[in-house]
């Protein structure tokens, strides 16, 4: 087999042809590839000889730290299916988690998810399970039964729906080999790169900046949240980082760090973004402080990892395109009936290819909704999001079915009033409320030093007026998902308790 075909397969390229590079940083430890690899076989004979077998479930909720790697390329391995969880979620949302995956161990060092398993006669341990002395761990795996087929499921990701409680979606081995390949063949992350990840591990666009950084045997740099925040252009400069995987709060920010007087310029190379629409005014500022930065925006669902990237800087050619498909994939606008749609007419995006994953756990009905299999035969993933794709193959994106709403009779939808209104000179970010039971009208939430009617007069000339919403709110800022998304039920609060964040 010319490539890889399960998830270790890819760590072990990583540690036959560049043993002592440094494969992650978290502070000021490192660990090579060399020892990485050792810790994963460490990992996976303590697994085995806990009984964890193949398919068995083993929830992850810990802090980013120096052995995450390990820990998951460990639980691939032993052929077990890993699920990495915040480590700072409710209690009931590990309750969730336990009741729908019954993992038959816990790895974590939250007090609240000690305790729910406990209640449930699951094990657990510590997140040092890799940790250990270093004899016997020579690079065979002589010692390790048969692993996992590129076949068997190896994550389980939880990711929200508009309504109910979080859903796991299935990812195999093979899926995610070929997820990440494909991405990293776009994204050409190098050998000589650090990669900074502040994004949560249980967020995907976190986790496979892990596999990104290990297909390229470059280094990832695992920060946490507080290294994120006022200290983040420190730190990129203390880790010499090259490469910044963004969500829009993060990106800006870096923007206005860059905007005090003295700041220094990183040594970033290339800013990613995906998840949620990156600002255009945000991508300007960031360009116009750090010079040769190339910028690559991309779309995606946990469902299939990703959908499309722009080649380097191609939104400055294409603006409000979201890019290409995956080689070895497709993206197409459907109607109704499933029917593909010529180019430049608007409907539901269709992914076909290897980087479809095989559904949501334990969910056979909605599974079959949006899993479907054109013609009998082959998987696809209905997005339930709307666009368009040009004569080129570049998608542009129209809205998420859950974010279309009517106004004054007329479809709207929140991700194109969105970004009108950061278009707006003065507005610093904005969000959409959507109407719903307790109110008629959208409502729009803008982080500004603008007047509420200034924002709206301003947006006028941005859009028609049946897409202008009615009321505005201005806020310190945007409540956020702990992946960096808007918490959309977050703001239904600050409305409801008519104050401002």
């Amino acid at each position: 087999m010319s490539g890889p075909a399960v998830l270790p397969d890819l760590l072990d390229h990583a540690v036959a042809t560049t043993a002592e590079r440094t494969a992650v940083s978290h502070g000021e430890a490192t660990a090579t590839y060399a020892d990485v690899g050792a810790a994963s076989r460490r990992v996976a004979r303590r697994l085995l000889a806990l009984g964890v077998g193949r398919g068995d479930r083993v929830v992850i909720a810990a802090a980013a730290h120096l052995g995450v790697p390990a820990l998951l390329f460990g639980c691939a391995r032993a052929g077990a299916v890993f699920c990495v969880l915040n480590e700072q979620a409710p209690a009931v949302g590990y309750a969730h988690v336990l009741d729908d995956a019954e993992p038959v161990l816990v790895v974590t060092d939250n007090a609240d998810a000690r305790r729910l398993a406990g209640e449930r006669g699951i094990p657990v341990l510590g997140p040092d399970l890799g940790d250990g002395p270093e004899d016997g761990d020579g690079p065979g795996d002589g010692d390790l039964p048969a692993g996992p087929l590129p076949v068997d499921p190896v994550c389980l990701i939880y990711t929200s729906g508009s309504t109910g409680m979080p859903k796991a979606v299935v990812s195999t081995h093979a899926q995610m080999v070929f997820a990440a390949t494909a991405i990293q063949s776009r994204l050409s992350y190098q050998p000589a790169d650090v990669v900074y990840s502040a994004l949560p591990l249980f967020f995907d666009y976190g986790l496979y900046q892990i596999l990104l950084a290990t297909l390229a045997g470059a280094r990832v740099h695992l920060a946490t949240a507080a290294e994120a925040g006022a200290g983040l252009l420190a730190d990129l400069h203390r880790t010499g980082a090259t490469v910044l995987p963004a969500v829009p709060g993060l990106a800006r920010g870096l923007a206005r760090l860059l905007s005090r007087p003295g700041a220094r310029p990183p040594a970033l190379r290339l800013m990613t973004n995906t998840g949620s629409a990156m600002p255009d005014a945000t991508v300007h500022e960031l360009r116009r402080g750090i010079p040769g930065l190339g910028v690559q925006l991309m779309f995606g669902l946990t469902e299939c990892k990703r959908t499309t990237i722009m080649p380097v800087d191609e939104d400055l050619l294409r603006p409000g395109s979201v890019g290409r498909a995956l080689p070895g994939s497709e993206v197409f606008a459907a109607d109704p009936d499933g029917r593909r749609l010529p180019p430049g007419e608007v409907g539901e995006l269709i992914v076909r290819g290897p980087n479809v994953m095989a559904g949501y756990w334990r969910r056979p009905e909605l599974t079959a909704q949006r899993f479907p299999r054109a013609d009998g035969l082959f998987p696809q993933l209905r997005t339930g999001d709307y666009g368009w794709v040009d004569e080129d193959g570049y998608l542009y994106f129209a809205g998420r079915r859950d974010d279309l709403y009517k106004s004054h009779g007329f479809r709207v939808s929140a991700t194109e009033v969105e970004a009108a209104a950061q278009r707006v000179a003065g507005v610093d970010a904005a969000a959409v409320l959507p109407p719903g039971a307790e109110r008629a009208e959208a409502t729009l939430f803008a982080v500004t030093r603008l007047a509420a009617h200034e924002v709206l007069d301003r947006l006028r000339l941005e859009l028609e007026a049946f897409k202008v919403p009615d009321t505005c709110v201005v806020v310190a800022e945007l409540p956020l998902t702990p992946n960096g998304k808007i918490d959309r039920a977050g703001l239904t609060r600050v409305l409801a308790g008519g104050s401002h964040v």
